[in-house]
């Protein structure tokens, strides 16, 4: 097991920093290890001593993102009670990502999900199934107290605008821009107006 001293921690973390841009920006079969080490100024035999393989380096990136995403979900949850607000919230997340010129990792990955490793393909399921089940919550609510429509179900709106929130980044990428994300979010949360 890799040593858990300062450095190490400091490498690994390194590691999954530079890993992480390089896979929003290029995908996960458009960098290698021999990328991450000219970046960070290792060898890519340290890299893989906190990596062994790059499966392991996709799964701690895919672990390491979707506990970010959690920890930005609850954060909306404590802070905001409105549902329209909170949808709101959520589709910042996605304007954060690409004003720094990224995509959702797990947009980008699941771009490439046939060729990803079992347990990341996974991984990425799973990310995905979270975010709806959370805009599902979101948007019962809101139907609940009357602040979004009942024109769709929750579990219909959830798909939505997950669907197409990854979309709208995928296309805002060559066409547009974060003007263009944000002009089509604002679309599909419309469709919520009650």
């Amino acid at each position: 097991m890799p040593s858990t001293s300062p450095t190490a921690l400091s490498t690994a973390e390194r590691t999954l920093d530079v890993a992480e841009r390089l896979l929003q920006v290029r995908g996960f079969n458009g960098f290698s290890y021999a990328d991450i080490a000219a970046e960070l100024g290792v060898t890519k035999a340290s890299l893989h001593y906190h990596f062994p393989t790059k499966a392991e380096l996709g799964d701690a990136l895919i672990a390491r993102y979707s506990s970010r995403f959690a920890d930005a979900l609850g954060t909306i949850d404590r802070d905001t009670t409105n549902p329209r607000d909170k949808l709101d919230a959520y589709v910042n997340i996605y304007s954060e990502v690409l004003r720094g010129d990224r995509m959702c990792l797990c947009g980008m990955l699941a771009a490439e999900y046939e060729t990803l490793p079992h347990s990341m393909a996974e991984a990425i399921t799973q990310f995905f199934r979270e975010n709806e089940a959370w805009l599902t919550n979101v948007v019962a609510q809101g139907q609940a107290d009357g602040s979004l429509s009942n024109g769709v179900t929750p579990s219909d709106a959830s798909q939505m605008l997950l669907s197409g929130l990854e979309g709208a980044m995928l296309i805002a990428r060559t066409l547009g821009g974060l003007p263009r994300f944000q002009s089509s979010a604002r679309r599909l949360l419309e469709i919520l107006n009650p």
